[in-house]
């Protein structure tokens, strides 16, 4: 089946997963799409694996990936994420990705469903701290607290740099970033005692504790 057609019927299924509350809920909080069927995030997941069982390769689950993405539909771009094998995705196609996410919900499930499992996921995560922009500094966060509970502890520079970044982040306007910050900071903690004490100091800093 060619891809065209794969999403026509991709989006037809979509009105089997209607859920007008989530959608209205959605909407009540600002958060607007072309369309939105309101599909909950495990009747997603399940499509997702059916989806990849039905390709026959990654190459194919990719194209799949980069059409769903360009459909301005909530559950589509869900989909890309969940679908996309990390491990094909250049840099550049990230970027631009980054640059059309619609919302806080995309951004997070990017972060959750693909940033995370990336090859270069740490390299990007340090680059989106560093933005000026929303979206980015909130996957960044979230990513690096995905990473700090694998176990992966930056290196010397990374640390420093981080570290800034946090401060700078907790101070900022954004309530979603804040938070997201938060949490890196706590699994940050959890790598040991001496990055516990480092950012419980650095917090203490701006009156903030862990």
């Amino acid at each position: 089946m060619e891809v065209k057609e794969r999403i026509k019927v991709i989006k037809r299924s979509f009105r089997q997963m209607m859920d007008g509350a989530v959608a209205q809920s959605m909407r009540d909080k600002g958060v607007s799409y072309k369309l939105n069927w309101g599909a909950t995030l495990p009747r997603l997941r399940e499509m997702a694996d059916e989806l990849r069982e039905d390709c026959a390769s990654e190459e194919e689950q990719y194209h799949l990936s980069i059409a769903l993405w360009k459909e301005d539909v909530r559950e589509c771009k869900i989909l890309a994420t969940m679908l996309m094998p990390a491990d094909k995705m250049l840099p550049e196609v990230v970027d631009i990705w980054m640059e059309q996410i619609p919302s806080q919900e995309i951004a997070e499930q990017a972060a959750f469903q693909l940033w995370q499992h990336l090859p270069y996921a740490p390299e990007k995560a340090y680059q989106w701290i560093a933005s000026d922009k929303e979206y980015c500094q909130l996957c960044g966060f979230h990513v690096l607290s995905r990473l700090f509970m694998n176990g992966q502890e930056p290196n010397e520079r990374g640390i420093n740099e981080y570290i800034d970044q946090l401060l700078s982040a907790l101070q900022g306007p954004s309530t979603s970033v804040r938070k997201a910050a938060f949490q890196s900071a706590q699994h940050f903690a959890e790598l040991g005692l001496v990055c516990e004490r480092m950012v419980r100091s650095a917090l203490k800093t701006i009156q903030i504790e862990l």
